[in-house]
Parts: structure tokens; C-alpha cells; sequence
């Protein structure tokens, strides 16, 4: 075995044997599958808490216009009974309370709801929405035209919902997602800038650690300077894509798990509300029916993941993934080489992280145009074709866009690592002296006499 082999060994066997990659293993597929089930799950809840609310109108052309629910109560009192609500209204038993103090038309503020708890979204648009409605009537009645209203009804009664079918080269049609599709570009673009950050930066902090402890010294008398560079970032990429490959598989796993369990239990569920409608009660036939929405949901999402080329799209991920970081991580090892603490590397670490910085910022316009000019050349820069190329492949560009990004970031990397082993040879054996710029420069040509 070769002295570069024997390098990444050590360097994959240590960093898979820690804590931190074990965790990470476990919470990375649990994170992946909560991506997919929990919006699912929070969708198909609401809020089932019981508010009585009071509510003083000093116009008295309100009352009873806001309709109770199931789970909403008001209570419409009088003038005079508004100081004892303003005193004590929770030892009345109401959980907020309401006054308007003028004409709605004329001043549209003139409503407002009190309580200590922050009262949610969905009840003041339940308030909101039926003023509204009370108000509009109110106008169109001033109008005088027989038969507006029902006019109106039948002009607002359209519903457009657009399907997007995807068409194969074979001619197969497919229903895709335009949201899902969104969100995976998103998903995939921010796991590649996250692992090219945690990746790289291993690179640079393993090499201070090796040069603060002078372990380097001894490392260098029996092998090569771009050997042990090699080594590192062959050995902690091989560490990531291990990481990767479990987060794959037990995501896999997890969400083919509960899609089981929440098909098999949302069905049996409404099989038996419907046979025993009569006799069951109203919180288990509630029950019922969310453990239905759920399910309906979650496979929903599921569809629409099958509806991407998900094989396709993992393997361009893995080669994005491995460019970008064999790009960088040249780089955060010559940046490791340079300086003696990580304190110091502040100067020569954000030249390198402002592409990826930028990268982001240029894919959430690919999110949008992801056929746009911007789009298309910042996927073509290698230092930013990682992010950016994955936020588009989602949305089935031409094929022959991302080979040509692939051919540009290979030829990238290989002349990064080779501009970065040769700072990284004088570097990593330089001590105690202030490191600028212009002494990057003498190094890279030194190294090449």
C-alpha cells in the first residue's frame, strides 16, 4: 500500500470513528425524513382549543355578523358591560375581547381585539373575513341593482388549477410539481454549499492541528508534501460520501416506513368511521378523518418526489459535491498550510468563501429562471457551479449544459489542487511569520523551481 493510500486510510478510519460522525449519521436521515412527513403532519392539524371571545360594538350594525365555529365563541354584550370586561375579562371565562368604536366603512380601524396571549393568524382572519364580507354586502346593497349580488357570485365562482405534465422523450406524460420541484432545487443547493463549508473547513483545521503540534514535521520525513495533502482531502471526501450514502439509505428507509404505516392506518381508520358512523364519537371520527389528511398529504409528497428523476439528480449531486469540494478544499488546506492558528485565517479564508457566498444568492434566481443567462453562466464559473448547477437540474435543463459544467469543474479542480499543493508545500513547514498575499505568490513560484 502507498504512502498517499495509507494517509487517507488514517484519515477516513479516525474521522468515522468519532461521536460527531455518528451523530450526524442518526440525525441527518431523521432530519431528511421530517422534511417530508412533518409539513404533511402540520398541514392536517388545526387548532382545536375553544376561545369565547367578547365582543362590544358601539355602532350596534355588527351584531352577530362575526359567525361563531366550532372551536370559535363570541359573545356580543353591551356598552355598558365593557369596563367589567376591560377589568377582569379571563374571570368571566373569555380568552380575548373585541370593541369597535366606529362605522367600518368610514374608518376601517376602528376594530380591535385585546388579550394577554397572542391570538393566532387563523382567528383574526376568521374576523377579518367576516366584516369583510358583512361590508361588501353592505355596498353592493347601496347600489340598488337587482340580482348583483348573484352576478357577482358567478364571476368570482372560477377556479383554475393548472396540472404540469412533464413529457418523456418517449412521449409518457407525468404529473409533476412545480412547488416539490422548487423546494428539492433548494434542498440540493444548500446541501452542497453546507457540505463544501464543513468538508472543506476539516481540511484546513486538520492541517493547523497538524502544523500547531509539530506533528507535520515528522509526517513530511517520510512522504511527499502533495502526498499528505492528497491523502487528507481523499480520505475526509470519502468520509463525507459514506455520511451521504447512510443518510440515503435510512432516509429511504424511514419514509418508505411511515408511508407504509400511514397508508395502512389512514385506511383502516376511515373503514371503520364509516362502518360505525352512528355510534362513534365526534373526536375519534375527527381523529379518523386527520389520520386520512395526513395520509393523502404525505403521499402527495411523495408522488411528486417520485415525479423527479431522483437517480439522476443524486448522482449529479455526488459529482457536484466532490468537484466543489476537491476545488475548495485545495484551498482550505493552503490556507491551513499558511497560518499557524485558526485566528489568522480569517484574511485568507473569505476570498474563498465569498464565490460560495455568492453561489447562494445566484440560485435563488435559478429558483425562478433557472433557463436565465445569470442561471446558465454562474452554473458554467466553476467556483460557483456546484450550488447553482444544482438548483437547476430540478427543473430538466439540457444535458448537454451539465456535461459541459462537469467538463469545466474537472479541469478546475485538477488546476486548483495543483496551484494549492504548491503553496502548500512551503507552507505547511513555515513557522511564526506573518503571512500576506504577496508571500502566497513567492511561495507558488518557489515551489515550482
Amino acid at each position: 500500500m502507498n504512502k498517499t493510500a495509507l494517509i487517507i486510510q488514517r484519515e477516513y478510519l479516525t474521522r468515522i470513528r468519532k461521536k460527531s460522525f455518528i451523530i450526524m449519521s442518526i440525525l441527518g436521515p431523521l432530519l431528511f425524513a421530517a422534511m417530508f412527513v412533518l409539513p404533511a403532519w402540520f398541514a392536517s392539524f388545526e387548532d382545536t382549543t375553544e376561545k369565547n371571545i367578547a365582543v362590544i360594538d358601539y355602532t350596534q350594525k355588527y351584531t352577530g355578523v362575526i359567525e361563531d365555529t366550532e372551536y370559535l365563541k363570541f359573545q356580543w354584550l353591551g356598552i355598558s358591560e365593557e369596563k367589567a370586561v376591560k377589568e377582569d375579562y379571563q374571570t368571566k371565562g373569555y380568552d380575548a375581547y373585541i370593541i369597535i368604536t366606529d362605522d367600518l366603512q368610514k374608518q376601517p380601524d376602528a376594530v380591535k381585539i385585546y388579550s394577554e396571549a397572542q391570538i393566532t393568524i387563523d382567528v383574526k382572519g376568521h374576523i377579518a373575513r367576516n366584516l369583510e364580507d358583512f361590508l361588501e354586502q353592505e355596498r353592493l346593497e347601496s347600489y340598488r341593482i337587482d340580482g348583483l349580488q348573484e352576478i357577482i357570485n358567478h364571476i368570482n365562482d372560477v377556479n383554475v388549477q393548472v396540472a404540469t405534465i412533464k413529457l418523456g422523450e418517449d412521449g409518457s406524460q407525468k404529473e409533476s410539481s412545480v412547488e416539490f420541484t422548487m423546494l428539492a432545487a433548494i434542498v440540493f443547493a444548500m446541501l452542497i454549499y453546507f457540505f463544501v463549508i464543513m468538508y472543506g473547513t476539516q481540511v484546513m483545521r486538520g492541517v493547523v492541528e497538524e502544523k500547531t503540534n509539530r506533528i507535520i514535521e515528522v509526517i513530511v520525513s517520510s512522504v511527499k508534501p502533495f502526498q499528505l495533502m492528497m491523502g487528507k482531502i481523499i480520505g475526509i471526501v470519502l468520509v463525507a460520501l459514506t455520511q451521504f450514502l447512510i443518510w440515503v439509505v435510512f432516509t429511504f428507509i424511514i419514509i418508505t416506513g411511515i408511508k407504509t404505516m400511514v397508508s395502512t392506518t389512514g385506511s383502516t381508520m376511515v373503514d371503520q368511521s364509516n362502518q360505525i358512523e352512528t355510534i362513534q364519537s365526534m373526536s375519534e371520527t375527527e381523529v379518523s378523518g386527520k389520520t386520512a389528511e395526513f395520509a393523502a398529504q404525505f403521499n402527495e409528497m411523495i408522488e411528486n418526489a417520485m415525479g423527479l428523476d431522483l437517480v439522476g439528480t443524486l448522482l449529479a449531486f455526488v459529482f457536484f459535491f466532490i468537484g466543489g469540494y476537491l476545488l475548495y478544499a485545495g484551498l482550505f488546506a493552503a490556507v491551513g498550510a499558511a497560518i499557524d492558528n485558526e485566528t489568522e485565517s480569517q484574511q485568507f479564508v473569505m476570498p474563498v468563501m465569498m464565490p460560495l457566498i455568492l453561489s447562494i444568492y445566484i440560485a435563488m434566481a435559478a429558483f425562478r429562471n433557472p433557463g436565465g443567462d445569470l442561471a446558465f453562466w454562474f452554473s458554467m464559473i466553476p467556483f460557483t457551479s456546484p450550488i447553482v448547477m444544482m438548483a437547476r437540474i430540478p427543473f430538466q435543463i439540457p444535458v448537454w449544459e451539465i456535461i459541459l459544467s462537469m467538463v469545466i469543474l474537472s479541469a478546475s479542480f485538477v488546476f486548483t489542487t495543483w496551484f494549492a499543493g504548491r503553496i502548500y508545500r512551503t507552507g505547511i513547514l513555515m513557522y511564526g511569520k506573518k503571512v500576506s498575499y504577496k508571500e502566497l505568490w513567492k511561495w507558488f513560484r518557489y515551489s515550482g523551481k
